[in-house]
């Protein structure tokens, strides 16, 4: 059985994904169709007509109803058919599921467990989106094929960097770097500070650093589904507060997970910054890049989901680097196995 939190907030789409045309996307095993009320409002259904189960995807908008393209049956934003053409009487089972929205973040977050318990202020906060002196590059979307828990350990696993991504962001330099992990309720948080080094080209170049630096990847989970990649370069030999790290060069890299199916997942991404906040072509240089990395790392999921499909098997042998990974993947099981008790 597929190991899905629904009592949680998921980014089911950005919201330049969403208008008045009907936008169909699976999550969870399960058909959802998306569109816009007149006055912007979004609005989810399952994207199913419970007549002869055509999906709602395929009719059209009456105003802020959608019509079903075979019998012309008609639902509202709650999922009540509010018209049957040629009855009055409207059957009981003519019902969608209609799920709790929220817009964030330039993102729509769905709730997909039980509506009575959708509390938009336990959705993730995004830090120093929209504030002055930080950039955002965000809309980033990919489609990965392997289950979002594999994806859930790879996102804590600083040790896969300089491999996988050789042409991009690895650095050998790193790979002995020894990996601090640190839990708490809800979280888990792989780290390693390389101090006192010279800094990487790029960070010479986008921080103006005279000296050494102390350098630190702070690879946070927040369970079910929310990665935050804290990067931070530093003039050498400070002490390492919030304050004095925002002084530096800062980098905090979000990846929203949603599944789709038990082998595969909706991977949104987006980047906020602390430097070069108006430069329109690091802004561009910066999407290919992230775009890029992910997909390197949808080449290794990939490969993975096949081999455990054809083997039955999720991991033969375990290293120092798989503490924090082995972490999130039980912190995830054990939040799906309460939900469902």
């Amino acid at each position: 059985m597929a190991v899905y939190v629904k009592n949680a907030w998921y980014v089911a789409a950005w919201s330049s994904e969403v208008g008045r045309d009907l936008f169909k996307r699976r999550i969870m095993d399960e058909p959802i169709v998306f569109f816009r009320k007149n006055d912007g409002t979004p609005v989810a259904l399952t994207d199913r007509c419970p007549h002869k189960l055509l999906p709602l995807s395929m009719g059209h908008l009456v105003g802020d109803n959608v019509q079903c393209g075979y019998h012309g049956l008609e639902f509202d934003c709650s999922g009540a058919c509010t018209h049957v053409p040629g009855q009055e009487k409207i059957p009981a089972t003519a019902k969608v599921h209609s799920y709790p929205l929220v817009e964030r973040y330039d993102a729509i977050w769905i709730w997909m467990g039980d509506p009575a318990k959708a509390d938009p202020d336990q959705i993730h906060k995004v830090l120093k989106f929209g504030e002055p002196g930080w950039a955002v590059v965000g809309g980033g979307y990919q489609n990965h094929k392997g289950n979002y828990l594999n994806i859930a350990e790879n996102l804590t696993d600083p040790a896969h960097t300089t491999y996988v991504h050789l042409r991009t962001i690895g650095n050998p330099a790193t790979s002995e770097v020894p990996v601090k992990v640190d839990q708490g309720p809800g979280y888990v948080v792989a780290s390693r500070w390389s101090n006192n080094v010279p800094p990487p080209p790029i960070d010479k170049k986008n921080g103006n650093f005279a000296g050494n630096v102390d350098r630190c990847q702070y690879y946070n989970f927040f369970a079910p589904c929310v990665s935050r990649v804290d990067v931070v370069t530093m003039d050498a030999g400070q002490e390492h507060t919030e304050e004095l790290m925002n002084k530096g060069l800062r980098v905090y890299s979000y990846k929203f997970l949603t599944p789709e199916t038990e082998t595969a997942t909706h991977f949104f991404w987006m980047q906020i910054r602390n430097f070069r906040v108006d430069d329109v072509k690091l802004q561009e240089d910066l999407f290919a890049g992230l775009n890029q990395t992910y997909a390197e790392d949808n080449v290794i999921v990939t490969a993975v989901q096949r081999e455990q499909d054809a083997t039955g098997v999720l991991q033969q042998t375990w290293l120092a680097i798989d503490a924090a990974p082995s972490r999130v993947r039980k912190m995830i099981v054990d939040m799906a196995t309460a939900e469902q008790a």
